[in-house]
This record gives C-alpha cells, structure tokens and sequence, in this order.
C-alpha cells in the first residue's frame, strides 16, 4: 500500500499571551479564599506557563477583562457575537500557519483540503475563505471535521491518509484551528474555572504526501472507553460553548490504558506490541494530569512524554491542534526510523490514535 507521510507541519499562535492575566481575572471569579487557595494550587501545579489568545489582555484595575470589551463584566457576549469573532479572527491565524508551511509555490498542487475544529461554526466556512486567499483549484475536495474535541486531529489525518492511498498524486493541505479563548465563561462554580486554566488558541497546517520525508504514516486504530460519555461535553449555549470536563478523566484514562497493556493482543490500541516497540510518544497535553494518567497508565518512564509536557508548557491545551504541534517539535529532532504512536483523548469518551515512522 502506498505509505502517506506528513512532509511538515507549520504552527502559529496569536499574539496574545493571558495565562497570568487569566488566573489574575479567575481569582475576581470566585466566591470565597478557600476556593482562591485551591485555584492557585491548581494553577501552580498545571505545568503551563503560556497560553495565547486572538483577545488582547485588559487591565484588572480598570475593571476590563480584555482590551477591546468584548468580555463585559455581567453581560459576557452571545454565542453569535462569538462567532462572528471567530470568523474574523480563524482566517487570518490559519494563513499564519500555512504560511510558516512555507508552500507558497505549492498552491495549485494541493487536491484535498481537510480543515478539524471545535470551536466555531461559519458557513461559507473556513475551508472556502482558505480557498479563496490560497488560490487553491476550484475543484479542490473539501472536509471539514467538526465539533469532534481535542482529537479531531487523528481523524482528519486519518482522512489524508486514505486521500493519499487512493490517489499517490494526492496533495493534502490539513488545517486544525482552535479559538478555545472564545467560550469563556463567567462563573464562580471551581470545576468551570479551572477548565479554563487549560485552554488556548493555535492553529497547525500539515502537508500530507506521498512524498517519504518528514513523517511516515501507519495505520490508526481508536477505541470509545465504556461509562465515561458524561465525562467530557461540549454544547452550544446562549453564552458560547459550554464545556465540561470532569475530574475522572485522568482516572478513567489511565484505568483503559493498563487494562489495554494487560491484554497484550492484535486488537488492543498497541496492536500486542507493548510499550517497548515505541521510540516517542505523541500524546494530546489535555492537562498535566492527563499526561501523567498515560505515563502512569502505560508504564512509561518520566521523559517519554517531553515533547507532550513541552508543549503543554509553552501553549497551554489548544485542543485539536495540540497534538500537530508535538509532531511539529518531532520532525528534525528525533532519529531516522524512530518509531511513534499518537494518542487524543475526546468526547466520547474516545483515544485516537496512530503509529508512525520518522523518514
């Protein structure tokens, strides 16, 4: 079978740096010094130190929460406004990224155009404005992968993949946009606040070929662990997204992931190889407890998971793309023939994963 490969990944962030101003507005949110101590620790123990966002950090004193007002205390904007936001601001991080991709003579080579996000919903959409400021064919095939969480990156792989299987001239352009900053929400409830420690906007743009450089694609395999559907949702209110993220799931993520090595056969998520036919781990940062539920989960000694934990500190969790960047820092560092296995958690709850091979 032809093999795909993943030739580069180029990535971009807004400008914007709020996690210190954010756990700063997060403190005016909650009720009590009890629940502020807690925050804090949380915050201390996140293992993040940057998380960007299209919105400009306001100043406390003068009662903002952004530069621009678009968060008012009391009167937070409509999931409508939000949208609009989005819209404006998607495009213009998505060129940034496609642009550090550096296939500026590329444009009308690439045939299929699949563009993953949970975090905002136009129609004409993203793919449509990426083909007009491209340039892009008029008959290039479009997908979109929407509202499928933090691991909408390994199905939309999964989709170039299989473009590129069929067809060996196949030139895929793979874009995962997240604004998660856009869905803020005004509470004092803890769990709510601290969901909002994680997240952050960034985008990747992959170019996926048959050409054998960069990143060798294997196959892909997901699995839907049993009881947890309530663990982690994500819906549309009057007020942006609504997202909830339970405190099991870093349990329930490590609970599946021994049960999985235990049985050690052709069917399970490592195919019976164990852990030690792997030379890198490519693990979705959800959170650092998450990251430590996969070590503690597969065994895996303390810098298997560095280029996770890495990424988890300079960006915070930027769902879909968050994965897409641990490649990126993969590509040019590790060893020729290394081989990798990539891992996201999403709604569901679902692992998607893959295997993979540096060229």
């Amino acid at each position: 079978m032809q093999a795909a490969h993943i030739n580069r990944i180029g990535t971009a962030v807004p400008p914007n740096d709020i996690h210190s101003p954010f756990i700063a507005f997060a403190r005016t949110l909650l009720p009590d010094a009890k629940l502020a101590s807690v925050f804090d620790r949380m915050a201390e123990r996140a293992g993040i130190a940057h998380r960007y966002s299209c919105l400009r950090p306001g100043r406390l004193e003068d009662g903002e929460v952004d530069r621009d007002g678009f968060y008012r205390r009391g009167q937070f904007p409509s999931t409508a406004a939000r949208m609009r936001l989005y819209e404006t601001e998607a495009l213009g991080l998505a060129l940034r990224a496609i642009a550090s991709l550096d296939i500026a003579g590329e444009h009308t080579r690439i045939t299929h155009l699949i563009v993953a996000s949970c975090t905002g919903f136009t129609a004409p959409g993203l793919d449509l404005q990426l083909c007009d400021e491209l340039g892009l064919r008029r008959d290039v095939a479009r997908t979109v992968v929407g509202f499928m969480g933090c691991s909408a990156a390994v199905p939309a792989l999964r989709l170039a993949q299989q473009a590129v299987c069929a067809d060996p001239a196949a030139r895929v352009l793979v874009v995962n946009l997240e604004l998660c900053s856009l869905h803020l929400q005004e509470t004092p409830e803890l769990e709510t606040v601290l969901s909002f420690l994680l997240f952050g906007d960034g985008c990747t743009a992959s170019l996926v070929t048959a050409d054998p450089t960069g990143i060798a694609l294997q196959d892909f395999r997901n699995a839907v662990i049993p009881e947890t559907q309530n663990l982690i949702t994500w819906h549309i209110g009057d007020q942006g997204f609504n997202m909830y993220l339970s405190g099991k799931v870093p349990a329930r993520i490590a609970q599946a992931l021994r049960e999985d090595l235990a049985r050690a056969d052709d069917d399970g998520l490592l195919r019976g190889e164990g852990t030690q036919a792997i030379d890198l781990w490519a693990v979705h940062g959800g959170g650092r407890t998450v990251l430590d539920a996969v070590e503690t989960g597969l065994r895996l000694e303390s810098p298997a998971l560095r280029y996770s934990r890495a990424v988890l500190h300079d960006y915070g969790n930027m769902s879909s793309a968050t994965v897409m960047f641990v490649l990126a820092r993969m590509i040019g560092r590790g060893r020729s023939g290394d081989r990798g296995f990539a891992m996201a958690f999403g709604p569901g709850m679902v692992a998607e994963t893959f295997r993979f091979t540096l060229v």
